[in-house]
């Protein structure tokens, strides 16, 4: 059994082999026929038969990704990392609504699943190792980030709330005007009218650009690193 999960560890977790290329490109175009049938299951006006017939082909794909699931549990060194890492959550939650439901309603199955192509992905392998490069810098930066927001919603209050009480009613108000402003999205539907609030909401903008530019930066350099180093 030992030589048997050696044999096959390669085929499922490498792409050095020809085996393990193939393989990886066979999940790949399960991945994609699972998703082409559920796009394709959206439309309307299609007849019971050809909706029997594509529930019978996002069952067949489960049943294979949940042999997937289970021959990389077992050829795993350590199954417990394998469990609650990344791709091993996705393959997870990918298969197990459908078990909790006995085949109910598929649809969020499928949207999940798409997460895991990024597997395959030598791309998204970088921006994984860029990530838990910056982790650390990434957290203070998100700290800060809500400290701003928070900061943002208490001003825009002060300034707004006598002037348009039915608006910003409480700083909860003055949050979601915050990220939408920190955010450089700027829907429209809550804006200051105000002379303080207008100069307020300039320099809220111009913290914005932060906001964007820092991890952007961050992770632009972490991916050059990476990229270097691979």
């Amino acid at each position: 059994m030992w030589e048997l999960r050696a044999r096959i560890r390669p085929v499922i977790e490498s792409r050095e082999t020809p085996a393990g290329r193939i393989f990886d490109w066979a999940i790949q175009l399960m991945i994609l026929v699972s998703v082409v049938s559920y796009t394709i299951e959206t439309m309307p006006g299609h007849s019971e038969e050809f909706y029997t017939a594509l529930k019978g082909i996002e069952v067949s794909l489960l049943a294979i990704f949940t042999c997937e699931y289970v021959v990389r549990l077992w050829v795993a060194e350590r199954p417990w990392k394998f469990i609650f890492s990344f791709y091993g959550l996705v393959d997870l939650i990918s298969i197990l609504p459908f078990y909790l439901t006995l085949g109910g309603d598929l649809r969020a199955v499928r949207a999940i699943r798409m997460l895991k192509i990024l597997r395959y992905s030598r791309a998204m392998n970088r921006f994984r190792l860029a990530f838990i490069e910056i982790r650390a810098e990434l957290a203070v930066f998100a700290i800060a980030s809500l400290l701003v927001i928070y900061l943002a919603a208490v001003g825009i209050y002060i300034f707004e709330n006598p002037a348009q009480p039915q608006i910003f009613r409480s700083v909860f108000d003055g949050i979601w005007w915050a990220v939408a402003t920190l955010t450089t999205v700027g829907y429209g539907d809550v804006y200051p009218v105000t002379i303080g609030g207008k100069v307020f909401t300039f320099l809220v903008l111009a913290v914005g650009l932060g906001v964007v530019a820092v991890p952007s930066a961050l992770l632009a350099s972490a991916l050059s690193r990476t990229r270097t180093q691979e």
